[in-house]
């Protein structure tokens, strides 16, 4: 029995999320009617995961569904922005219920725990392609931005860097098998939305780690107009990746991507606060350098060797 696009969106969209007080009609017709609060900017984000360019063939969709919102959430937590929002268009080469009930477990599991409602979208036939947008809010005054670095501000990252990366390399190669805590990482990450939250009116810049700490970082140097110093034997890393720099393999941190940590700079005067918060939180944050005035990010390596050698990050149209 063929399923058609309108049964798809009532079986698995129309009640997939918890309904919000701001949404006054969601999915079902032309558009969605929002209400934002009039005292907060309204934060707006949108990616695409591609089959076979970000997730490869075979992907668990439940992993998918989470990741495909979590990298979108990963965006407002670096605007330091409250999650509301979403809307989905799936384009999918056949009507797979199978498949997308699984899909929509993962998406709607990690909706409910963010408080975010699923109010459109569009379905269409064609190469597996997931588009999310989403919707969230921040006070004006206290947005993060890139921009708001200044020379003298420590650098610090959360959470660990580089297990995504080394996740991906080993499961596109035969010979070493992925860990499941690596995996878990590359698969199911978790936006850093309440440590953004914290962070808003008190960090001087931000981003999120997905295209690698090397290339997001850069980001922000150039919007900022200043460098950076990055000591590397400061930087979070889990055993695994550990013994890949300990070969002299720094690639996977640097450069790896899918990280969604956030990395973010603090004045001097705001440093003792700022970790202060982050330690009572629970949050795990490590600082591991610091924005200066000449371009260029330098790379301090444990043993005291200095370079302006960079590796490139991950581009839609190079890589």
């Amino acid at each position: 029995m063929s399923v058609s696009e309108f049964d798809l969106i009532r079986r698995y969209f129309t009640r997939a999320t918890g309904a919000r007080a701001d949404v006054l009609l969601g999915i079902g017709d032309d558009c969605a009617l929002l209400n934002p609060p009039s005292d907060r900017c309204l934060a707006v984000s949108m990616d695409t995961l591609v089959e076979g360019r970000h997730f490869l063939t075979g992907t668990d969709p439940v992993s998918l569904g989470h990741k495909a919102l979590a990298v979108n959430l990963s965006d407002l937590a670096a605007m330091g922005a409250e999650p509301a929002w979403a809307t989905l268009a799936l384009t999918l080469p056949e009507p797979n219920t199978a498949w997308l009930q699984a899909f929509m477990e993962g998406f709607s599991a990690l909706a409910a725990e963010y408080g975010v409602q699923l109010v459109g979208g569009d379905t269409t036939r064609g190469p597996l392609s997931i588009t999310v947008q989403v919707h969230g809010f921040v006070e004006p005054a206290s947005a993060l931005r890139r921009s708001g670095g200044k020379p003298g501000d420590r650098l610090f990252v959360s959470g660990r860097v580089g297990d995504a990366g080394l996740a991906l390399q080993r499961a596109r190669g035969p010979s070493i098998p992925v860990d499941l805590r690596l995996q878990e990482r590359l698969d199911r990450p978790a936006p850093r939305v309440a440590l953004g939250r914290l962070l808003a009116g008190r960090a001087s810049a931000a981003i999120d780690i997905s295209d690698g700490l090397v290339s997001d970082l850069g980001h922000v140097c150039t919007a900022s107009h200043v460098g950076a110093r990055v000591e590397l034997g400061c930087l979070p890393v889990s055993p695994a990746v550990a013994a890949e720099c300990g070969l002299g393999n720094w690639w996977y941190v640097l450069a790896g991507g899918d990280d969604y940590e956030l990395l973010f700079t603090a004045e001097p005067a705001q440093v003792e606060d700022v970790l202060g918060r982050c330690r009572e939180a629970g949050h795990q944050v490590q600082d591991i350098g610091c924005l200066v005035a000449d371009s260029g990010i330098t790379l301090v390596y444990p043993d005291g060797r200095e370079s302006k050698e960079t590796p490139s990050g991950f581009d839609h149209f190079r890589n």
